[in-house]
């Protein structure tokens, strides 16, 4: 495992792509940053954070085994991992927020941004980028967000949370390749937030609608129970869970 330690950058994501086109990389070769200028989230958000104070990390993978019709698989595997890391140092009620943020309770901890290198059809890299709110207590104009010392009350050592993160990915594409999909989906759908809950959605459109999270499709869709008892499912830029 190597890692490259930065005091500060534009983007972790972006440094490995950069990196990658230059030079072979190994497996989990890692970069992590002190503060990120540009920080990505989910759909071309911004992801801020205060200097020093989180987990701001990208991990780079070689691919030879997810098909590209199985890429949410990624997704599932990371959350499920960063999860169960964190249920390690005793971060109470944790579930993964569709698609791929971690939540304690109703407060975000972390959100995932996973971009695939795709050539010919196929998935050649991944790219998983971390922001996972550690030691920071303020998040101004940011309600729902909150940090692990938030919660816990205790100060945390970012690279400590980084090893197991890192072990539980690999934990969690071990169980990928030694079971079917399904099985993982299985596991991930019984973490996410909010599920058989009724609950209120943000369409595409800005309309609001009501219905419950009944689990996902196989390529990820968010399968949801309307309000006239039907069931529909919906892409990441087609719906947003609001509360």
């Amino acid at each position: 495992m190597n890692i490259i330690k930065l005091s500060a950058i534009d983007s972790t994501n972006d440094y490995l792509k950069n990196l990658l086109l230059k030079n072979t990389l190994e497996n989990y070769t890692i970069v992590t940053a002190e503060f990120q200028h540009k920080g990505k989230g989910q759909m071309g958000g911004e992801w801020k954070s205060e200097p020093s104070k989180n987990l701001m990390c990208s991990i780079y993978l070689n691919n030879s085994t997810i098909k590209l019709s199985n890429q949410f698989s990624i997704n599932m595997v990371v959350c499920l991992a960063i999860k169960k890391s964190l249920k390690k140092f005793n971060i109470p009620q944790l579930s993964v927020k569709w698609p791929n943020d971690i939540m304690s309770g109703s407060s975000k901890l972390c959100g995932v941004l996973i971009e695939n290198i795709v050539k010919s059809k196929s998935i050649q890299n991944i790219i998983i980028g971390i922001g996972l709110n550690v030691n920071q207590t303020e998040f101004n104009n940011l309600p729902n967000a909150s940090s692990i010392k938030q919660i816990s009350g205790k100060h945390y050592n970012t690279d400590e949370i980084l090893i197991e993160i890192v072990k539980d990915v690999k934990f969690y594409f071990n169980f990928l390749n030694k079971k079917k999909p399904i099985e993982l989906q299985k596991l991930y759908e019984a973490n996410l937030y909010r599920l058989n809950k009724v609950s209120m959605f943000k369409l595409a459109d800005s309309n609001l609608v009501s219905g419950y999270i009944r689990g996902i499709k196989e390529d990820g869709r968010l399968k949801i129970i309307m309000e006239n008892d039907l069931e529909k499912d919906f892409g990441i830029k087609e719906i947003s869970l609001v509360n």
